[in-house]
């Protein structure tokens, strides 16, 4: 919004040209989401608070020690993750870019799926929300109306095709099949997320390094020399998602601040299912979908996990896991859980140099 305005006028003031630059309406935008997360986080708090008697609902399932630790607090922090990055995304980036009005779809539409969830959560005072059919089939919806906009702004070439990492000239062309299967990276991606979302700046933590590694993706993919340079699929405008990313890590650095243990407040599915569709949404646009599942490769291990639990006691009557997902498991061995937060914060940026690297090694 502000670049358009700048636009009119900066011809009598030439220092606004600098509001051109992507990269420094990034560092804006950082300080942008940030500075509201912070200042309106506490009273947020302080609303829920008053209006969730019981806080967010505990899993009967889960391990039993949340039933002290984390009853009463708050949910739906999401909203404060969503308002901050939405407003700095609002103000610093170019609302006529096509990538960026998806993903703002994206982040508001399965804002709305989450929302929706936690309210019948906290409203019947139980951990079972929104049926997973009726979960699906809106996520799916939202993604497939997403992917349909991107489509139409993408480059011939790219629109139905999938790019392998590590290759430079590989383009594998799914034709139709292209609009299934980024719906599945998409909806994949934000279910991930929620089902990594269970210890107290886990999820987050893990949010802001991967969203750092798609803040490089996609300023190399949208700059035509960086991405010819380093042999990547140019992606004409994608740069601009640099300031979203930036947004979106500075409302996830204000919104941590107040989720480290002892959380004063959840995210709930309000921020963890926009914010992983939001990852899957970015990554289709740069055609980095396989990089995703690598930098995240946390919230893929952290679904395994699931996924294995429950295929296995089904065909068993036992169990791998002492618990599922992964993280309750070293919980259940005794780890605290700041050392599992910390620890696995150490294996996403490890996993996010490695799917840095496939960028050079083609």
């Amino acid at each position: 919004m502000l670049l358009s305005l700048f636009s009119l006028i900066e011809s009598h003031f030439p220092f606004l040209r600098l509001f051109h630059y992507i990269s420094f309406r990034a560092g804006l935008a950082i300080l942008t989401s940030l500075l509201i997360s912070l200042y309106c986080m506490p009273r947020l708090i302080k609303f829920l608070k008053n209006r969730q008697a019981n806080g967010q609902p505990i899993q009967e399932d889960g391990p039993a020690s949340h039933k002290l630790t984390k009853q009463g607090t708050p949910t739906m922090g999401g909203l404060m993750i969503l308002f901050s990055l939405v407003v700095s995304v609002i103000l610093w980036g170019n609302l006529a870019n096509p990538y960026i009005q998806s993903c703002l779809m994206v982040t508001i539409g399965f804002g709305a799926v989450g929302f929706w969830d936690d309210y019948i959560k906290v409203s019947k005072n139980h951990n079972k929300g929104m049926t997973a059919t009726m979960k699906f089939f809106l996520q799916s919806l939202v993604a497939v109306v997403a992917i349909i906009w991107v489509q139409a702004s993408l480059p011939a070439d790219l629109r139905t095709t999938i790019a392998l990492p590590f290759f430079k000239d590989i383009l594998i062309n799914i034709g139709f099949f292209f609009i299934p299967w980024a719906a599945l990276v998409i909806v994949g991606s934000s279910n991930a997320v929620n089902l990594t979302d269970g210890l107290d700046g886990l999820a987050i933590g893990t949010i802001i390094i991967v969203t750092s590694c798609f803040l490089i993706i996609t300023y190399l993919v949208g700059n035509t020399v960086f991405s010819e340079y380093l042999f990547l699929k140019h992606v004409p405008g994608a740069g601009e998602l640099t300031v979203f990313c930036s947004a979106l890590i500075g409302a996830g650095l204000g919104f941590l601040w107040f989720n480290t243990p002892p959380a004063q407040i959840f995210m709930g599915d309000t921020g963890s299912v926009s914010l992983g569709g939001i990852l899957g949404t970015m990554s289709v646009i740069t055609k980095h979908e396989i990089v995703l599942a690598l930098v995240g490769g946390l919230f893929v291990v952290e679904t395994m996990s699931v996924i294995i639990q429950v295929l296995f006691f089904k065909k068993t009557g036992r169990r791998i896991f002492l618990m599922a997902p992964l993280h309750h498991h070293f919980e259940e061995k005794g780890w605290s859980e700041s050392t599992i937060v910390i620890r696995f914060w150490i294996i996403s940026v490890v996993l996010a140099l490695i799917g840095l690297a496939t960028l050079k090694l083609r």
